[in-house]
C-alpha cells in the first residue's frame, strides 16, 4: 500500500519560513518524479514545484521562484519543500504527489499518489 505523509505545516507570520516533508512508503520512491501542489480556500489545486527522479532537475511555478526550494533524499524516501519569505497568499493546504504517468510535471493528472495534505497559514 502506497502512503505519503506530509508534515511541517503550521502558522507563521509573513516573511517567515517553513520546511515541509513528505515521507513515502510502499513504492520505489526513488524511481519517480515528485511534486508539490497546494489548494487555497475557494481555489483550484495549483502546481508549486517538481523534482525529477535523480534530484538534479527542479521546476517551479513563477509565484514561488526564488522563495521555495524542492529537494529529495532518496535514501530516506523523503521529499522536502523549503519555503522562505512566506506571504499571506501562500496560505493553503500543501500536498506532495508521485508522478507515475509521465507528462508535464505541472499537471495533476500525471500524479497517481497523493498525500493527505498539511495546512500552511501565513498571517500578515
Amino acid at each position: 500500500q502506497v502512503r505519503l505523509v506530509e508534515s511541517g505545516g503550521g502558522s507563521v507570520q509573513a516573511g517567515g519560513s517553513l520546511r515541509l516533508s513528505c515521507a513515502a512508503s510502499g513504492l520505489a520512491f526513488s524511481a519517480y518524479h515528485l511534486g508539490w501542489f497546494r489548494r487555497a480556500p475557494g481555489k483550484e489545486r495549483e502546481f508549486i514545484a517538481a523534482i525529477n527522479w535523480s534530484g538534479d532537475k527542479m521546476d517551479y511555478t513563477d509565484s514561488v521562484k526564488g522563495r521555495f526550494t524542492v529537494s529529495r533524499d532518496r535514501t530516506k524516501n523523503t521529499l522536502y519543500l523549503q519555503m522562505n519569505s512566506l506571504k499571506p497568499e501562500d496560505t493553503a493546504v500543501y500536498y506532495c504527489a508521485v508522478n507515475t504517468r509521465g507528462g508535464s510535471s505541472a499537471q495533476p493528472i500525471a500524479y497517481q499518489y497523493w498525500g493527505q495534505g498539511t495546512q500552511v497559514t501565513v498571517s500578515s
